[in-house]
């Protein structure tokens, strides 16, 4: 491969290009953050100039993160590599203490970590992206806790499994202390141990990244997700495994056993327990939306019958799927962690159900209490508030439309947009309001004249020049017209511009917004750590009932309750998901995945290297040549007597001429990278 060559920009003092011998050498048993702490040294120090994502991806400005790249594919067979890479695009993208000049630099090896790990991604089988990309990060370990602190059991992790539950033997879980909770610490005097972003002149000796402190439990997808990887996320290797999860294809779960591990798997309907299909992202959204719609009949319910002199049994019903909702997304916010949990879109709406439901039942037993009809008016008033928030949300699995999904990132740029223009009309908005009330102090209230300029704000120009008068005879004319001016054709005319530019930058990339949503959307139904969900209204069982036999029983005998409790209280929901797979046939015998493979070949030659076995050039990763035994083509059994050799001559045949054209192709690549750098030197 040509040696990479610097792109057409001012040259950095930096040092030389990186070169193979450079690219840092990652060991299997290295911790995550020594692993982004060297893929971080590297892209800095690689990436010295701002460029976008297809100058990296296209031209000669991304030629020294191939050397990278080809090391990565032929030598590196760490789990958490790819989590790595997009770990580093997390700190570079969220490096508080760089100025605004580093910013855009920052953002450039941000998308170069996407590259690399999304080229990294093409030289690996459908089995291995499986375990790169949901390979979840072990629980952190402070260093400086003693051993025995660090790897006891953590009984105030949220979870509703007992003192010692589920998560405590069976899966390795987020950070028990912090839980996911906080947001990642920045170094400083008080805390030099924080979270940082390696830059270019930091040593061996610097301060050592704490990463796997605030990611912990974390997949790459799930760190994709909070990093804004759109990139990395729209590409087709990270599609078809956030497919395949959304279809129940890859699934986390294969036994409802008291021993069961969370493990990454392609599903089989002869050894998966039938009950592990509730967890499957596909049927917890259509569950959910049912869920919702019987929360809305029961809210219409309840204000048509709107008894204001006590509690009906419609009404009592609401309560009761109000706290299981609540409940359920406490559990959402304890099993993905706040970091993951606020990138979804329809975290807010919720929320707002969740904290509007909460405003009327306390106000409404605050009427009931004091018997007043006016606190009781004023908490069904509450309660007409919460179809705001539970309607939309009904219509959320609309956002699993490309077109729909689209609008969702559209909404909330345009939000931004309008919140960052809003100071400047509340700043001219209280000026004038000032001087028109002072001008007509003797004639109209405060209240009136905040009334009068919100109208004309917005539209009712008429109005104002009506009353120009009555506010100044002298100034009233004058002033009026400047701020109508100012508002309904500079302000106004603005904000619709402002608005227009962030429409027309989301529709620019509309695929990769909808993908990155597409992705929250199924990612948050499959991040729970838990062996049993309970669909809501249902979870309020293990809440009520099973939660104090913790008192009394062992751990294991109260899990082994919660699996039996599961099972009978959601045989029909089986018994749908079973009749649906049964008569549209989504479950093949055969795993999707594997099967949607055209070759089960992995990891792809890198570009200037040719390798070309046929199909026998599988897997480069020592787990896949440990499992598939090297068997000389040769000594392979003939089967199907002349037709099975027919097939294989012609096989043969249009393997050479593959071999053939993909060397030719190889070759003349080679040659305009070296016609490219000579230019470059002359």
């Amino acid at each position: 491969m040509a040696a990479p060559t610097n792109p057409q920009t001012p040259r950095s003092t930096k040092g030389a290009p990186w070169m193979e011998d450079d690219v840092p050498i990652i060991d299997s048993d290295e911790s995550f953050s020594d692993v982004v702490a060297k893929l971080s040294s590297y892209i800095s120090k690689a990436t010295d100039a701002a460029y976008t994502y297809e100058q990296l991806r296209t031209t000669v400005a991304g030629q020294s993160l191939r050397p990278l790249i080809a090391t990565l594919s032929e030598d590196c067979h760490h789990s958490a590599v790819v989590a790595a890479l997009l770990a580093a695009r997390y700190l570079f993208t969220n490096d508080s203490d760089s100025d605004l000049s580093d910013s855009a630099l920052n953002e450039s090896r941000g998308l170069a970590c996407e590259l690399v790990a999304w080229q990294f991604l093409t030289y690996l089988s459908e089995r291995e992206l499986i375990d790169y990309l949901l390979y979840e990060l072990p629980e952190f370990a402070d260093d400086d806790k003693p051993a025995a602190e660090s790897t006891g059991d953590h009984r105030s992790n949220g979870d509703d499994d007992g003192a010692s539950d589920e998560r405590s033997p069976l899966v390795r879980p987020r950070s028990g202390q912090y839980d996911g909770l906080r947001p990642p610490r920045r170094a400083s005097v008080q805390n030099p141990r924080a979270t940082i972003a390696y830059r270019d002149d930091d040593r061996a000796d610097g301060p050592r990244m704490k990463v796997e402190e605030m990611m912990a439990g974390m997949s790459a997808l799930e760190i994709a997700a909070i990093a804004n990887a759109k990139k990395f996320l729209s590409q087709a290797p990270v599609q078809k495994i956030v497919e395949d999860i959304w279809n129940g294809d890859v699934i986390f779960w294969e036994s409802l056993s008291v021993h069961a591990v969370k493990k990454p798997r392609a599903y089989n309907k002869h050894v998966a327990d039938p009950f592990t299909r509730l967890r499957v992202p596909k049927y917890q959204k259509a569950f959910q939306i049912a869920f919702f719609l019987s929360f809305l009949l029961l809210y219409y319910a309840v204000l048509v019958e709107r008894n204001p002199q006590h509690i009906t049994p419609t009404e009592i019903l609401l309560y009761i799927w109000i706290a299981a909702y609540a409940y359920d997304e406490f559990g959402e916010v304890m099993d993905a962690g706040l970091m993951f949990y606020q990138v979804d879109f329809w975290s807010l709406w919720d929320l707002g159900i969740i904290g509007v439901s909460a405003a009327f039942v306390v106000t409404r037993i605050v009427g009931l209490v004091r018997d007043s009809d006016y606190i009781t008016d004023v908490a069904f008033d509450v309660l007409s508030m919460v179809a705001l928030f539970l309607v939309p949300r009904i219509f959320s699995v609309m956002s699993l439309n490309p077109y729909f999904g689209s609008l969702i990132p559209v909404l909330k740029e345009m939000t931004k947009a309008f919140c960052k223009f809003l100071p400047i009309i509340v700043v001219l908005y209280l000026g004038f309001l000032t001087t028109f009330t002072m001008l007509a102090r003797d004639r109209m209230t405060l209240n009136e004249m905040s009334w009068l300029l919100v109208k004309v704000f917005f539209g009712s120009s008429y109005l104002g020049f009506d009353m120009a008068v009555k506010i100044s005879p002298l100034f009233g004319y004058p002033l009026m017209l400047v701020f109508v001016c100012l508002t309904n054709i500079l302000l106004i005319t603005s904000l619709v511009s402002l608005v227009s530019n962030s429409l027309t930058e989301v529709m620019t990339h509309a695929r990769e917004e909808y993908l990155f949503q597409y992705s929250i959307y199924v990612l948050e139904s499959s991040t729970s750590s838990r062996l049993t969900y309970f669909m809501p209204p249902l979870n309020l069982f293990p809440l009520t009932l099973l939660r104090p036999l913790r008192l009394f029983l062992p751990s294991e005998d109260v899990r082994r309750i919660r699996i039996l409790v599961l099972k009978v209280t959601h045989v029909p929901f089986v018994a749908m998901i079973w009749a649906y797979e049964k008569s549209r046939g989504l479950v093949p015998r055969r795993h999707s995945t594997m099967s949607k493979a055209p070759h089960l070949t992995s990891r792809p030659l890198s570009a200037g290297q040719s390798s070309f076995n046929g199909s026998r050039d599988l897997v480069k990763s020592s787990a896949t040549r440990r499992a598939l035994p090297e068997t000389p083509p040769a000594a392979t059994p003939e089967r199907g007597g002349r037709t099975g050799n027919s097939k294989s001559a012609s096989g043969s045949a249009d393997d050479a001429d593959l071999v053939a054209l993909v060397q030719r192709l190889s070759a003349q690549v080679d040659g305009l990278t070296a016609m490219i750098a000579g230019q470059q030197k002359d």
